[in-house]
């Protein structure tokens, strides 16, 4: 009888996202990570105009947005883009 191995899952990591906009009403990230929800991940505002939020995310590469007040925004703060079937560009990261 053969051995069983059982996978183990990869240890999540904290990603921060964070998109500056003093004027926004709303912002969420969406990425493949949460099937590309346009409400699922919705971001706090500072008072800095920093708007945050804290994803917990296993180890691969991501494909994300944020959604600004309904219009769709690349990561500024992010130079690594891919492109998709919109004839746009995501924002990727990458989680060792």
């Amino acid at each position: 009888m053969a051995a069983k191995t059982k996978k183990t899952p990869e240890k999540k990591r904290r990603v921060n996202f964070v998109y500056q906009s003093q004027e926004a009403i709303e912002v969420f990230v969406v990425g493949d990570f949460n099937q590309w929800s346009e409400t699922s991940h919705a971001m706090k505002k500072a008072s800095n105009g920093e708007w945050k939020k804290t994803v917990m995310l296993e180890p691969g590469t991501y494909e994300y947005k944020f959604l600004v007040d309904g219009q769709w925004k690349n990561d500024p703060a992010n130079a690594d883009c891919c492109d998709n079937a919109f004839g746009t560009t995501n924002s990727r990261i990458q989680i060792d």
